[in-house]
């Protein structure tokens, strides 16, 4: 799919207060676009925000404190960004969590909070998002998957990349559904990207600096693509060799 030619000018992103979410404000400030941006820590995306309109004065910088897993919030929250910026073109459901524990071995709270911040949280997300997109018949949704999502994995990564794999799947439901109308939804699965989130990993397989990271993703959204690999290399090409893999070989991955 071709670049749209009219660009996303309001950009809706979840979690954007560090990590990814944080990259991707910056790097969509600058190109110019207007940003809605919310999550938990209010004092971050004060600070954020100021520091954007510092760099960017032209654009236009809102943020809401949001817990993701505080589903009305959620709905709120959107369709108050939407008024107060006069519709969102784009909403990027980024806000995740990459904590866990093996199966069985009594965390199953922190297992089900991933769960509910990558999956339930997730959902509500998407459909605060369409509900706008749909009365207008556009707009672009954009869902922040995993590699792992390709595979079941064991250990500590074993509800993470469930919660992904149900992501991905939701977001290709969505395109189905809106298969026929200008309403776009673009999956990313990136890779290893140096982030707050994985700080502690001694493990990240060909992993790529944070601010790379972000500005390899905005690219990748820009082009609303139905799903992407990011870095293209080597995960693109890594992807299929990957669901491919014997199970006792991806056991090794994590």
């Amino acid at each position: 799919m071709t670049a749209p030619s009219t660009p996303n000018r309001t950009i809706l992103i979840t979690g954007a207060s560090s990590g990814l979410g944080l990259g991707m404000a910056r790097e969509f400030a600058a190109l110019g676009r207007d940003l809605a941006l919310c999550a938990r820590r209010a004092d971050r995306l004060e600070a954020l925000r100021r520091d954007l309109l510092q760099a960017h004065p032209g654009i236009r910088v809102a943020i809401r404190p949001l817990d993701v897993t505080d589903h009305a919030a959620v709905f709120e929250t959107f369709h108050a960004f939407d008024s107060e910026m006069g519709g969102l073109d784009r909403i990027v459901v980024n806000a995740g969590i990459g904590s866990g524990r093996r199966i069985g071995t009594g965390h199953f709270a922190e297992n089900l909070a991933t769960a509910q911040t990558n999956f339930v949280a997730a959902l509500a997300q998407c459909e605060a998002a369409v509900e706008l997109f749909r009365s207008r018949n556009k707009g672009h949704l954009v869902v922040v998957s995993s590699m792992s999502a390709l595979r079941g994995l064991p250990k500590h990564l074993t509800t993470y990349a469930a919660t992904k794999a149900g992501l991905a799947a939701l977001a290709e439901g969505i395109r189905a559904e809106l298969l026929r109308t200008p309403i776009r939804v673009t999956t990313l699965f990136p890779g290893y990207i140096h982030t707050e989130l994985n700080a502690g990993a001694k493990r990240l397989p060909f992993a790529i600096p944070g601010d790379v990271g972000s500005r390899l993703l905005v690219r990748t959204i820009e082009r609303e693509p139905a799903t992407a690999h990011v870095p293209a290399w080597p995960w693109a090409y890594m992807a299929p060799v990957l669901k491919l893999l014997p199970l006792s070989l991806v056991a090794r991955l994590a």
